[in-house]
């Protein structure tokens, strides 16, 4: 039987919003498996979809830049918030969204390019010297339409370009500016708020729609219906997190009720000109990474008498 540690339920924890000794009986049914546990937990109807939001923890800047019909966005992590307003970072950030910007998204290509009289990964080790703490170029996209523009947003910017939420939205037309720019800043707002997974339903992960199927499944099983009754409820509650995770078919955020696929046809229509939304990218500083908390996993072990993994 896999040992269930102090820290492993804080994590669960602050991951699904389960109290304590549910987040351990769910680690202690699933042998120790994080994933398992989450689904077991809302399965049992104790925890919320994962958190979009994340208690993320790496530090760092998200940069975005974009010239015409080109967009990019970047992740640089840091172990500090300090170090992601120190002048030499921001700097590198800009210049490695600029390399992406032209070069495109494949890390280790941006790595080999120059920056001044250096590479890419030559700064960065340069930067970890002279800072004095660990950084890393996580992640980079780039998006491009034929005709159009590409519209950045950063939300609660740190800098002109950077921040913690980057957002780029890519918008195919032949309508202008004045059209296209305040509609991508609209919906990349939006998507700064809403967190959708893809940009429409064929794009979302089909394993992650399974594991949604697995635990609609076993929810409305324990109501005691009939299969068929049971069958609709998973399909109905499939729809329901399909729709509520795709971006074309998210209410805006702003007023609740409009369809986002609908924002962009009613602004086609005013413009009197075809409008796609082609793609979106949305990066959040640190998502998927978390950082340990010795002193709240010494709290949970000290309340719930399970063990503390030694520290290395």
């Amino acid at each position: 039987m896999a040992e269930i540690t102090a820290a492993a339920v804080k994590d669960l924890r602050e991951k699904s919003g389960a109290g304590m000794m549910d987040c351990k009986k769910a680690l202690t049914e699933a042998a120790g498996d994080m994933t398992a546990a989450m689904d077991w937990l809302r399965a049992k109807g104790l925890a919320a979809a994962a958190k979009k939001s994340s208690r993320t923890a790496a530090e760092g800047l998200i940069g975005v830049e974009v010239n015409g019909t080109t967009g990019a966005a970047v992740e640089v992590n840091s172990e500090t918030d300090f170090v992601a307003k120190n002048d030499q970072f921001q700097t590198f950030v800009r210049d490695v969204t600029a390399v992406a910007l032209a070069l495109g998204d494949d890390i280790e290509m941006i790595k080999k390019a120059s920056i001044g009289e250096k590479t890419v990964e030559e700064t960065l080790t340069s930067n970890i010297a002279t800072i004095g703490e660990n950084q890393n170029l996580r992640r980079a996209k780039r998006l491009e339409v034929t005709a159009g523009a590409v519209v950045p947003y950063i939300h609660n910017a740190a800098a002109p370009g950077l921040g913690k939420i980057g957002v780029l939205v890519a918008l195919e037309s032949e309508a202008g500016e004045d059209v296209l720019l305040p509609l991508g800043k609209q919906i990349a707002m939006h998507i700064a708020a809403a967190f959708p997974l893809a940009l429409n339903e064929d794009g979302l992960d089909p394993e992650i729609v399974a594991r949604e199927r697995a635990i609609a499944t076993e929810k409305a099983s324990e109501s005691g219906k009939p299969a068929e009754i049971v069958a609709k409820m998973v399909d109905g509650a499939i729809a329901k997190y399909c729709k509520e995770n795709a971006l074309v078919s998210q209410l805006l955020v702003m007023d609740g009720k409009t369809k986002i696929s609908d924002v962009v046809a009613n602004a086609a229509k005013a413009a009197g000109k075809p409008i796609e939304l082609k793609d979106y990218v949305r990066f959040q500083l640190g998502e998927g990474i978390e950082k340990e908390s010795s002193d709240f996993a010494a709290e949970v072990a000290a309340a719930s008498g399970v063990p503390q993994q030694p520290a290395a």
